[in-house]
């Protein structure tokens, strides 16, 4: 597994990205084992076990979730711009990008379980583990690139497709996330999957905060 994980990260073996075989079932095995792995520690915040499986089973739900809504936009905006004939390729690129975020989350879940150990401050658990997440999608985003690379030597038209990606994936995901909250779990609230209260849109909320 571990010799797995470093092809993934060093982008050779079967996750080269020239290689003509694209390792589906690796990837998402990655990706959903590194969530489970990170939400585990992200919901064990003040030490609610319950929280702790809800967090784990929630965080692939949010990354698998935000895929499949934004790969039709994305499968279009390929078409449009003549990139059909790579979209595979693409996909595997994005794929391979979110396994290496999740490798990542999972690296840090020490991190973050000590980081708890030292403080009942809700709001710095927050802000800690946002800046977990801002880091690992960052190096989630250098295997994308990577990916992407032979892509748009090929086809410069990639490149708009990439940044495509890049924005609709952050917009999308959120919405998903304020869905699906609590991931952390407030202590003065009930351990629950999903908050009690009505959806409502992520981004009205925090434009009624803002003014």
């Amino acid at each position: 597994m571990l010799s797995h994980i470093d092809d993934l990260l060093r982008a050779r073996g079967t996750y080269d990205p020239a290689e003509p075989r694209i390792p589906w079932r690796g990837l998402v095995g990655v990706v959903v084992c590194g969530m489970v792995a990170y939400g585990s520690a992200l919901g064990a915040f003040g030490g609610r076990p319950l929280q702790s499986l809800y967090s784990a089973l929630k965080l692939p739900i949010l990354l698998g979730g935000t895929t499949l809504l934004c790969l039709p936009s994305f499968f279009v905006l390929n078409a449009v711009l003549g990139l059909r004939d790579d979209f595979a390729s693409a996909c595997r690129g994005i794929l391979a990008g979110q396994a290496t975020l999740a490798v990542t989350l999972a690296a840090c879940a020490p991190l973050t379980l000590f980081w708890y150990a030292g403080t009942d401050h809700y709001a710095s658990a927050t802000w800690f583990n946002g800046a977990i997440c801002f880091l690992a999608t960052l190096a989630g985003q250098v295997t994308v690139a990577r990916h992407y690379r032979p892509l748009r030597l090929r086809r410069p038209r990639h490149l708009i497709a990439q940044r495509a990606w890049m924005a609709l994936y952050i917009f999308i995901a959120i919405q998903m996330a304020w869905m699906l909250r609590p991931f952390l779990g407030s202590p003065g609230l009930e351990t629950r999957f999903i908050r009690a209260e009505e959806w409502n849109n992520a981004y009205v909320e925090i434009f009624n905060r803002l003014f």
